[in-house]
């Protein structure tokens, strides 16, 4: 695991202090998406030592996905699937994630930054983690949650991510009480060195959700894999 640029460190402090308000928080977060790369490939890297490859594999992404996703509010690939009547919720912590098509169901960690001014990484291999500086499930912009997928040669929480298919459902059940329930767009695998860190963490236009573990051949010399797995999904119903 490498450490964090001085820039993206720099880039980090801003997005961190800058989370007094929803809107001020959106902004912070295309900002930092140059910081976020490293952070996403440190969550998707940190655990997988002794690992065991196997995991159902996303189809990589094409060349004009990963890399190159355009830096405005505009999805390079726009959403066919219906959405809540562009309903948005409040800010309010989720609580438990289940995908039924992948028979998971987790409590969720709380993800922020450590003493690097990187992204944390859940502590237990079976939970996902919600990275707090983001928005929550529901709130306009891209919620993010991560998870390991092996660990210590057993499966963890996203193992069969990969595996996951367009309009297929995603259940975030909230704080308040609110279930926000989201349907695949799609699920994508991207090498590590051409993660799609607009098209992951940019300003929306709508409740989103991003799914994000690792993927792709496995090193049994460096313990790691090649890809990252990215679901995107779009709030499609509140309960």
């Amino acid at each position: 695991m490498t450490g964090t640029p001085s820039r993206a460190e720099k880039t980090w402090q801003h997005l961190a202090a800058d989370s007094a308000g929803t809107n001020r928080r959106r902004r912070a977060l295309l900002a930092a998406s140059a910081a976020l790369t490293v952070a996403a490939g440190t969550i998707l890297v940190v655990g997988v030592a002794r690992q065991e490859p196997g995991p159902p594999q996303a189809a990589p992404a094409t060349s004009t996905t990963a890399g190159s996703a355009p830096p405005s509010g505009h999805s390079h690939h726009p959403s066919t699937t219906p959405s809540a009547n562009d309903t948005v919720l409040p800010p309010s912590p989720p609580k438990l994630l289940s995908i039924p098509a992948l028979a998971v169901r987790s409590t969720l960690e709380r993800l922020g930054l450590d003493a690097r001014r990187a992204m944390q990484t859940p502590r237990d291999p079976d939970k996902a983690g919600w990275f707090t500086p983001g928005p929550s499930p529901g709130e306009k912009g891209p919620a993010v949650i991560a998870g390991h997928v092996t660990w210590n040669d057993e499966p963890a929480v996203f193992l069969r991510l990969g595996a996951l298919k367009k309009d297929q459902r995603i259940e975030i059940t909230r704080a308040d009480g609110r279930t926000a329930v989201f349907a695949v767009e799609r699920t994508a695998r991207y090498p590590k060195d051409k993660f799609p860190t607009v098209e992951v963490y940019k300003n929306l236009d709508h409740a989103g959700l991003r799914l994000i573990t690792c993927g792709g051949d496995y090193s049994r010399t460096t313990h790691r894999y090649s890809d990252n797995v990215v679901v995107y999904a779009s709030l499609i119903a509140v309960r």
